[in-house]
């Protein structure tokens, strides 16, 4: 009988801040506060990390630790792809967004000749790629990765040949590249772009149903308007950040931006993607606990949101 599979993948070595990798024992904190038995129900798969080498001067000012990122987005990829090959739906709780290139990977390496399509429910766009990124945080590249964007049009960057090899390898994870079609994107939340990233939107006719889009037409709308854009996808991956939601119901991640988000749009738009059969994967990221302004609140959302809509999802399993 399948069943979801809870992953942890507490690499924080894509983020600018510290301490994302404290996510999911966070929330683990909070199932136990609140007397949550879910995390008995669904025993996590908790993977290796390389998080020690963050001590370590980085051998870039752009794309720090990047060479490490590529093997811990091997490991997770290769973590989905076995559940997905054992029948079973993978949840990854993941410490920061970099990680979500390796899930892509898994589900690409499990489903080789199925078209993949993605719902980034995210605050931000994550188009980056070493040669366009402002900051060289790996968790802005997620998408730039399995899509195998440069974007040299945007270049403000010259990557040492170290960072360009290491790049190319998380392109190139599972030996298929792109993973994903510029148009089977959907963006949901999108509100804090660099030019970069409104170029390749534009460009590639990436829908954003922004926050606002999201109140005038209703979640169902926008979950509907969703999966019609993806109709012609066959397995659908849902990623949602939690500074997606607004910035003043926690600060507890590492990018939080205004004007989001409120937690039961979070709950409706999670519950509508879950129930659908072509959802194959979700990932919940970016929970940063030493952050948190209100305790351990962000956490607290971070595993309501996740106890509801595994209930969605194994009702259809």
């Amino acid at each position: 009988m399948s069943a979801i599979r809870i992953i942890s993948a507490s690499s924080e070595l894509g983020a600018g801040t510290r301490g994302s990798s404290l996510g999911f024992s966070a929330m683990r904190a909070a199932a136990w506060n609140k007397g949550s038995d879910y995390f008995t129900h669904h025993p996590p798969t908790v993977l290796p990390v390389f998080n020690e080498i963050i001590l370590d001067r980085p051998s870039s000012p752009y794309n720090d630790r990047i060479r490490y990122i590529v093997q811990t987005c091997e490991i997770i990829a290769q973590a989905v792809g076995e559940t997905i090959q054992n029948g079973d739906f993978p949840l990854v709780i993941s410490a920061d967004h970099s990680n979500a290139a390796g899930t892509i990977s898994g589900l690409k390496m499990a489903h080789p000749d199925k078209k993949l399509g993605i719902v980034w429910i995210d605050a931000h766009a994550d188009l980056h790629s070493p040669y366009s990124t402002p900051s060289g945080n790996v968790h802005g590249m997620p998408l730039g990765a399995v899509t195998a964007l440069d974007n040299k049009p945007y270049q403000i960057n010259y990557p040492e040949q170290e960072v360009v090899e290491a790049w190319e390898q998380l392109k190139n994870i599972g030996n298929i590249t792109p993973k994903v079609d510029f148009k089977d994107i959907v963006l949901i939340a999108a509100r804090d772009m660099e030019k970069a990233e409104r170029f390749i939107l534009k460009q590639h006719k990436i829908p954003n149903f922004t926050v606002q889009k999201v109140r005038e037409s209703g979640v169902d709308a926008i979950v509907k308007k969703a999966l019609a854009h993806l109709e012609d996808c066959e397995c659908i991956y849902v990623s949602f950040d939690v500074d997606s939601l607004d910035a003043d119901i926690s600060k507890g991640t590492g990018t939080p931006v205004k004007s989001g988000l409120t937690t039961s749009e979070a709950h409706q738009l999670m519950k509508a993607f879950g129930r659908q059969k072509k959802v194959c994967c979700m990932e919940i990221t970016e929970v940063n606990p030493t952050l948190d302004n209100k305790k351990n609140l962000m956490a607290e959302i971070a595993l309501e949101l996740l106890e509801d809509v595994s209930v969605v999802i194994e009702s259809r399993l």
